[in-house]
């Protein structure tokens, strides 16, 4: 057999794009005898009116037939050298494919047989179909890659936050899953699954020809659908593909799972089975299954109970023992064979599977974390801290998979959470018309920065607005600490030029009503042409008064003229080094010494533990360690700093344990300080203070969050000078009440 390339004949250019028309013959072609000696009449065609030279549909007309001429001729080019190649190997072949071309009707046969094709057909026709599948695989293996981008949903996972114990407070996230390493999944689990699921997972290629020929007989022929896949392949559906039972699903599926299997190592392809799976509830992963069934992490899991998780796999729906006695049945049968087959593979001793006789019967409910109310407020501060700790995106913190260990102290957060919500209670009996717009924000701050515990709020779900760190409400006589501290710390001036004078806790100021603040200069004016005097709670006048006594018994008139005499701006510096926010602090007049400043209970909290420090202050924090699948993040933890001298410190410990002793002498015990704060518009009512080391603060008052953030007065809200609601909070949370 000779092949022949036909060549297009190089004749000149039909310019006018006429190629294949038929020109005027001469006289002597013009007639020609037929077979029957007939002449036979060519008439030639008019050929139709040329454009205009030169037009636009000229050149696009030369330029298409240019073109089409360029490329015959580069086909030709690299066709005719690989033909000519092949020629020879055609000339030994042309006696075979002879013997294969059929013949029809075939000679030498009778009736329907001389339609039939011979054996050597038939042998051809399977060959060559063979030859062309292992093509197309070839090819369909090669132009397969494996997706970049996992299926996300597939990936997402829950975080889960800890208290300062280490036991579950919490977890958000939409999907229920903790990916776990391999190496923290017990043996017995990963061989319960592979004796349920597949258990040559470690020999195989990634695919099962048997069950893919099972499944696309079932699904072509019978139009339903069954399994019959790997491990692999039902982790490459879970994280690369969707759920959808298709032929070119399954085919796709088959292909990724060859190169897959020969990328991954085997153990890492079983971890992301193991933490990607289905397994009911709401739950995905065998680390939430065991929580949702058994309520104990996957490590804890024996034989027995990973035997009946590994059965869910087959379809929670139907083995799930709870919902129905029919699921009970099925699951318990599934349960001894899945054990049996650990037997026969070798993977569990005959005498370890004569223990377990008792079907490991599940939690009815999974155990249910408490995420609509008080601890909603908890996750929210860690949430925010993790993510700057931790140098996390928002959209990294989202996938999910973090572990987030809390400083929150149980036991102290459900002491606060209870003392204020029976307050809320009582408040709603006595003042019902104040209660309403009625806020209580607490926090208690330890020594080395630890939050230990806050009040945000009633329920996060209806009341977004976290009370504990609002920076909305002036911190009243509660933040006279932080000006003592100033003078004590940087000294006075009583004319521009000239040293500081130092002062001590024994230092005199006037301690009189109504005494007008005065400058190096004369008297301080307001913008309204005003001297500005400092008044007293109730007008009381007290005369020369130490500084440590004022503070004591919450003196005004002296700490006003004393932040005058330190500097507005180093009273200022001074809180701010304590923990205070430069957000909250007030305009730089001299009422910021009376308490114009604005912290949150957080802050205040955090305040008054750096005077306890002995001066030093640690930013308060609520994470003190993130993992994310066993793995530690890094985190930024606050290391403590120099705020004020050592001193300084001790003597502002020192006048709030007189200020203590002197309103509470019945509750005065060692290492026990605080102070209570007001203002004159009667818009917040404070208590802070520090007892073991723990600092708690306080803060009640009344805000229409409807409306706006200005604080309005309490109307009694705060309980009566006596017995004030604040105070009876802080003793709680503290223990001391």
């Amino acid at each position: 057999m000779q092949l022949r390339i036909p060549l297009q004949p190089k004749g000149p250019k039909d310019p006018k794009g006429l190629k294949g028309l038929k020109g005027p013959k001469s006289d002597e072609s013009s007639e020609s005898p037929d077979q029957s000696g007939v002449a036979a009449r060519s008439e030639s065609p008019t050929p139709p009116p040329a454009p205009a030279a030169g037009g636009r549909a000229d050149r696009r007309r030369d330029a298409r037939s240019s073109l089409r001429e360029r490329i015959q001729e580069r086909i030709t080019t690299v066709a005719a050298p690989v033909l000519a190649a092949l020629a020879p190997y055609a000339r030994r072949l042309q006696p075979y494919a002879r013997r294969l071309k059929p013949v029809y009707p075939r000679p030498g046969r009778t009736g329907w047989r001389r339609w039939m094709p011979s054996w050597r057909q038939w042998i051809g026709a399977v060959l060559s179909s063979i030859v062309m599948v292992f093509l197309f695989l070839v090819v369909a293996y090669a132009a397969t890659d494996i997706p970049k981008n996992l299926n996300t949903f597939a990936t997402q996972q829950d975080n889960v936050y800890f208290w300062s114990d280490g036991t579950p407070m919490a977890r958000t996230g939409w999907v229920q899953r903790q990916a776990m390493p391999l190496k923290d999944i017990p043996p017995d689990v990963r061989w319960a699954v592979l004796a349920a699921e597949n258990e040559s997972f470690y020999s195989d290629p990634g695919i099962s020809f048997k069950g893919i020929t099972r499944a696309l007989w079932r699904t072509v022929g019978e139009g339903d659908t069954e399994g019959g896949s790997t491990i692999t392949q039902q982790y490459v559906k879970n994280v690369y593909l969707t759920q959808n039972q298709t032929i070119s699903r399954k085919f796709t599926e088959a292909m990724i799972s060859l190169k897959l299997d020969n990328q991954m190592s085997k153990d890492d392809i079983l971890e992301g089975y193991l933490n990607t799976s289905w397994f009911g509830r709401g739950t995905y992963g065998i680390q939430r299954a065991a929580q949702a069934y058994y309520g104990e992490d996957v490590s804890k899991l024996n034989a027995s109970q990973a035997a009946f998780l590994a059965s869910l796999l087959k379809g929670a729906g139907l083995y799930d023992p709870t919902l129905n006695q029919a699921n009970h049945a099925r699951a318990v049968e599934r349960w001894n064979w899945i054990l049996d087959r650990m037997v026969k593979i070798g993977k569990l001793s005959p005498a370890e599977r004569a223990t377990y006789k008792t079907f490991p019967e599940p939690l009815k409910t999974p155990p249910l974390y408490d995420t609509g109310q008080q601890s909603d407020y908890l996750v929210e501060l860690a949430s925010q801290y993790a993510k700057k700790a931790a140098h996390l995106t928002d959209q990294q913190f989202d996938l999910g998979g973090y572990q987030i260990y809390t400083t929150f102290d149980r036991t102290r957060e459900k002491a606060l959470t209870d003392a204020v919500t029976k307050a809320r209670k009582q408040a709603k009996r006595d003042t019902p018309a104040a209660a309403k717009n009625g806020h209580y924000g607490a926090a208690s701050v330890d020594t080395d920065g630890r939050i230990l515990a806050v009040y945000g709020g009633p329920d996060h779900r209806k009341q977004g607005y976290n009370e504990s760190n609002a920076t909305t409400v002036p911190a009243g006589t509660a933040f006279l600490p932080f000006v003592y501290a100033a003078g004590l710390e940087h000294g006075v001036h009583k004319t521009r030029s000239g040293p500081a004078t130092p002062v001590t806790p024994e230092t005199v100021y006037n301690g009189d009503d109504a005494v007008p603040v005065t400058t190096p200069e004369g008297p301080y004016w307001d913008r309204s042409g005003k001297k500005v005097a400092a008044h007293n709670d109730g007008g009381r006048s007290y005369g020369p008064i130490t500084l440590r006594q004022a503070l004591a018994q919450s003196v005004n008139t002296p700490f006003m003229q004393l932040g005058m005499d330190t500097g507005l701006d180093k009273v200022r510096d001074t809180a701010e080094a304590a923990g205070l926010l430069h957000s909250s602090m007030g305009p730089q007049v001299p009422a910021l010494s009376l308490g114009s400043s604005t912290p949150s209970a957080i802050r205040m909290a955090s305040g008054y533990a750096t005077f306890a420090a002995g001066g030093k202050h640690t930013e308060p924090y609520s994470v003190r360690r993130i993992t994310r699948n066993g793995s530690a993040i890094p985190l930024a933890t606050p290391r403590p700093h120099r705020a004020v001298g050592a001193q300084v410190a001790a003597d502002v410990t020192d006048a709030l344990t007189d200020s203590f002793r002197a309103a509470h002498p019945a509750a005065a015990e060692p290492g026990v300080s605080g102070k209570a704060g007001g203002n004159d518009k009667d818009t917040a009512s404070w208590y802070a203070g520090t007892a073991d080391s723990v600092s708690t603060a306080v803060v009640v008052y009344r805000m229409d969050l409807a409306k706006s953030l200005e604080p309005l007065p309490l109307h009694g809200l705060a309980g009566t000078p006596a017995d004030r609601v604040p105070y009876a909070l802080w003793s709680t949370a503290t223990g001391l009440g």
